[in-house]
């Protein structure tokens, strides 16, 4: 690849460059970066080049190929990936959980829940907060929550929000499972007990998995738009082989499994039972 940077200065991407990032981030997260996402590669990627000291796109691919901790690709990684997210998304879900599962799992005492793709947590202790409101006993609850970011799972694990961030948290939630520390802080904490009933933990959906099944719930919200279709098969039909009989798959609402082979059955829009 020949170097390339712009009269001003400006990192040029390269069709090869390009390519090779494309084959990387599949082969290594399964995310199928699509032909016009060029833009966006080199965006996203012109900042971390800067922090490297790197003159060029050759540069930052040499780098990686020679970073035996293999840290940089999780970088990458991350930089390809968008995590937004916001507490309590997807109203929809949470209505179902409330009147079609908790009665069930009200009478269990070990409920496993895993979000799947969990970015900086919300969705997660959405969940703690949800059991804890309407459970009896919300200690029967274990939620995993996986990420393929270090990064975005350190922050996570914190939980420390915004003011911005927490506006869909009900007031009732606010106050029972939010601490602000010191007082008209501009941040806010989620308490204690909220957070004993969330594990955090890296995972790649692509590679291994150690935990065992089953679980009662699994989410994987607006996850498998970076996947092409075989990946999303594959992915989809390893869910089902970790559920308990009878329970339930949440992809994203923008997201169906209409054009995929699997065995689950469809409930509504977005949900599906094993």
């Amino acid at each position: 690849m020949s170097t390339q940077t712009s009269p001003n200065g400006e990192f040029l991407l390269s069709e090869a460059h390009f390519a090779q990032i494309k084959t990387w981030l599949y082969k290594e997260s399964g995310i199928d970066l699509k032909s016009g996402k060029e833009n966006l590669v080199k965006n996203r990627l012109t900042s971390r080049l800067r922090t490297l000291g790197l003159s060029d796109f050759d540069a930052y691919l040499r780098y990686i190929e020679q970073d035996a901790s293999h840290q940089e690709m999780t970088i990458l990684i991350d930089s390809m990936t968008t995590n937004k997210t916001s507490f309590f998304r997807e109203t929809p879900h949470f209505e179902y959980i409330v009147s079609s599962l908790l009665p069930a799992w009200s009478r269990k005492t070990n409920v496993r829940i895993w979000s799947a793709g969990c970015s900086s947590g919300e969705e997660p202790y959405s969940l703690a907060m949800l059991f804890l409101a309407k459970l009896n006993s919300p200690s029967a609850v274990r939620i995993l929550a996986t990420d393929i970011s270090d990064t975005i799972l350190n922050s996570a694990r914190k939980g420390i929000y915004r003011k911005d961030q927490v506006t869909d948290i009900p007031t009732a939630y606010k106050k029972n499972y939010l601490e602000s520390t010191p007082a008209n802080s501009p941040t806010f904490t989620v308490t204690q007990e909220a957070r004993n009933l969330v594990r955090f933990a890296n995972l790649n959906l692509m590679g291994p998995w150690p935990m065992k099944g089953p679980f009662d719930l699994i989410l994987c919200r607006n996850v498998m738009i970076y996947f092409d279709r075989p990946t999303q098969e594959r992915l989809v039909n390893r869910y089902y082989e970790m559920l308990a009989p009878g329970g339930h798959l949440f992809i994203g609402h923008s997201e169906s499994l209409s054009s995929i082979q699997h065995p689950f059955e469809y409930i509504q829009p977005a949900v599906y039972r094993r």
